[in-house]
Order: structure tokens, then C-alpha cells, then sequence
């Protein structure tokens, strides 16, 4: 299997391989493009960047600056809102529902480092995925970390880290972000 292979079934790979790095390379000029054309020429989201992505529906709009890492794992549903910072590292899919928002400098990311210096070291990583459901508000500044599974309707708090799957409808807030309690 070549690395690209591997990243895409969810195995262990090799990070510096030379094709993922010309993927890399292709989704930073399609980013460089997006961030620096002028907002009227550009529209919602720069062509050369939505010919990056797997699926983009109707009316999605991404503020630049914005950052991928690959661009093609990328699945967005209809009327996804980026605030102007955000960073999407996907090495792995990433699958976001209709109406969802996310504020300024949220970030995603599947990539997980192997936790052996050595290997770590040697580039190896592993990619896993990240779902966010339909009408999920993720504050700004917010993480969602590798593999976890956000339900329709629910709330990220501003400056959460997402480690664990949150339930549809839920609200969640903190490092780790727990459910919000009401008093």
C-alpha cells in the first residue's frame, strides 16, 4: 500500500511521503489563493479551494484567512459558515452537516502523532475522523480533536477542547469541555 492508501483506510503512515507532500503543497497554493483574492473576486470560497474538497453544498462560505492540510477530506453540507482563522487539518475525513457555524480561529483536527518519540520522529501519524452534525454552533477558538462525533443542534463553547463525543443538542464547555449544567 502506498502512505496516501494508508492515510485514507485509517492506518499508521508515513507523514513525510513525498506524494502527501505534494498533496500538501497543492492544497497550500489553493489556501494561498483563497486567502489573499480580493473578497469580490473571490466569493464565498475561492474556486481553486472548493476544487480541493470532496463536497461542498449550496451557499457555504469560507472567511479567509482559512487553512486545510489536504483539502480532500473534506465534506461540507449546505449553508457551513468558517469564521475568518479556522484551521481544518484533514487527514482523515471530515463530514460537516447543514447550518453548521463555526467561529473565529475553531479548528478540527484528525491527525494523531505517534506517541513514541522515535517514531514520531520518523513521521508517522495516523488520520481519524471527525463528524459534526446539522446546526452544531462551534465558538470560537474551540478544538475538536481527532475522532470524535459532534450530534445535530449541539453547542461548543468559545475556547472548548473537544475530546470526547457530544450528544445532539448538547451543550459543552471547558478543557476537556463537559456538559454545560444550569444552576
Amino acid at each position: 500500500m502506498t502512505e496516501r492508501e494508508k492515510m485514507q483506510s485509517g492506518q499508521w503512515y508515513n507523514c513525510l511521503d513525498p506524494e502527501l507532500e505534494a498533496l500538501r503543497t497543492r492544497a497550500r497554493h489553493a489556501v494561498h489563493a483563497h486567502n489573499t483574492c480580493p473578497p469580490d473576486a473571490r466569493g464565498a470560497t475561492a474556486p481553486e479551494l472548493l476544487a480541493l474538497f470532496a463536497r461542498v453544498g449550496p451557499d457555504c462560505l469560507l472567511e479567509a484567512p482559512f487553512h486545510c492540510a489536504y483539502g480532500l477530506n473534506i465534506h461540507l453540507g449546505a449553508r457551513v459558515y468558517f469564521n475568518a482563522g479556522c484551521v481544518v487539518l484533514d487527514t482523515a475525513q471530515v463530514r460537516i452537516g447543514d447550518d453548521t457555524m463555526f467561529g473565529p480561529h475553531a479548528q478540527i483536527y484528525c491527525a494523531q502523532h505517534a506517541k513514541d518519540p522515535a517514531e514520531r520522529a520518523q513521521g508517522l501519524e495516523i488520520g481519524i475522523p471527525v463528524t459534526i452534525g446539522r446546526n452544531v454552533w462551534v465558538g470560537g477558538g474551540a478544538i475538536v480533536m481527532p475522532g470524535v462525533t459532534i450530534g445535530d443542534n449541539a453547542i461548543i463553547g468559545a475556547g472548548s477542547i473537544v475530546t470526547k463525543d457530544v450528544a445532539a443538542g448538547e451543550t459543552v464547555v471547558g478543557n476537556p469541555a463537559q456538559p454545560l449544567t444550569r444552576r
